[in-house]
């Protein structure tokens, strides 16, 4: 008796250690799965478990289309559901199990690290969402996502003061928004892949603008000091001045301000200086997937100075893959990295490249970010859905 109890609790221990490593852990990132957001088990249509996170990193920004690593069936990021089954195992078994040994003390925040204070947002509040801004009257906060009503307007403390952007097909609603901005006079500007266009709102949701035939895949949107508003082309490779007469809704002058640049996406313009900072995916010579450039130009586009993922490597131990960029109070280029779940600071332009991470902790994958006037950092984190706020700790 002896014998066959010592045998079955082998078996009931091999079996726990196999449900461990073939039933409770994604196959793309090697995660345990957890109840918690980015490591919540999803379901895609063919039957496949992802983690959260896996399925935000997977799908395209702009359509959501992604494909099933292991089945290469396709759908969408929000064609996924809760893993029931999944979810109940990881309930019954419990937290995972920690190792032996005595776990080693968290490392230290690099100097001038921030830490997260608050978020905001959550799945159900936000879905996929892709586009960060400030109101400088207001101190309002805009998203851009992918939800019934696509533009959601948070007050300063992070409740949800009022949405709009209807979701559909006709010439005022967004179809797929990529990047918002808000200019000084409180107009809210949205990039829309769907239709190729650029809407301006003003805060209550009356559409404004619609400007439309000009670009072929209009993805990242800022305004200047001026009240202008700076476009990128991700397709055609270039970048936009806008100059609109926003209480009456009129386009006055466009400008090409740079014709050659490699799929532009982000776009960042410093109110100090007005330098405009632009984050490029160039496609390497044989690569499958891109790799990212940040370049930055004087308010007279003259290149002041530009850092990548290969130069950068020759100096750091990392790589990096910048998602949107912005600028801080002091005129230092600031960068969301999905590569390191991070936030890199990587100076002034003419210090290129003098990286600091500043925050390294409590993202999943940043996808947008900007500064507040009291100098508290928003990020945008499409994994979690959600705002997150980051301030430097006190004494």
């Amino acid at each position: 008796m002896g014998a066959e109890a010592s045998g079955s609790a082998r078996a009931l221990s091999e079996l726990a250690r196999e449900a461990e490593t073939s039933l409770l852990e994604c196959k793309v990132c090697f995660e345990r799965f957890g109840p918690r957001q980015q490591r919540r088990p999803r379901n895609l249509p063919c039957g496949h478990v992802l983690c959260l996170a896996c399925v935000a990193s997977l799908a395209h920004p702009r359509t959501l289309a992604l494909e099933c690593p292991f089945c290469r069936r396709a759908c969408r990021g929000c064609d996924t559901s809760d893993c029931l089954p999944v979810l109940h195992l990881l309930e019954l078994l419990g937290p995972a199990p920690r190792p032996a040994a005595a776990a080693r003390p968290a490392a230290p925040r690099a100097p001038g690290a921030l830490s997260c204070h608050h978020a905001f947002g959550g799945w159900g509040t936000l879905v996929n969402p892709t586009g960060l801004a400030l109101c400088p009257k207001t101190g309002r906060i805009v998203v851009a996502h992918d939800g019934e009503r696509r533009v959601k307007v948070f007050d300063s403390g992070g409740g949800c003061a009022h949405q709009f952007g209807a979701k559909g097909e006709g010439a005022q609603d967004i179809r797929y928004p990529l990047d918002v901005a808000v200019t000084s006079d409180c107009h809210v500007v949205v990039s829309d892949a769907g239709d190729r266009s650029i809407k301006v709102f003003d805060l209550f949701g009356q559409i404004k603008l619609v400007i439309g035939g000009q670009f072929s895949l209009p993805w990242g949107v800022e305004t200047t000091p001026q009240n202008r508003v700076v476009v990128t082309d991700a397709e055609a490779g270039s970048l936009h001045l806008l100059e609109v007469d926003f209480p009456e809704g009129v386009l006055r002058r466009t400008e090409r301000l740079q014709a050659h640049l490699c799929s532009p996406r982000g776009v960042a313009v410093s109110w100090l200086t007005g330098a405009i900072a632009v984050v490029e995916h160039p496609l390497a010579p044989g690569a499958r997937s891109c790799t990212s450039r940040v370049r930055v130009f004087s308010a007279g586009m003259q290149l002041l100075g530009q850092v990548d993922t290969f130069g950068l490597s020759l100096l750091f131990p990392c790589t990096m893959t910048a998602s949107a960029v912005t600028f801080d109070l002091q005129g230092n280029v600031v960068v969301t990295d999905t590569s390191s779940q991070a936030v890199l600071c990587l100076g002034k332009p003419e210090e290129f490249p003098a990286l600091q991470p500043i925050v390294t902790q409590g993202l999943s994958y940043p996808v947008a970010l900007t500064y507040t006037k009291e100098n508290a950092l928003l990020v945008l984190d499409a994994a979690d859905h959600s705002v997150k706020v980051f301030k430097a700790d006190c004494g």
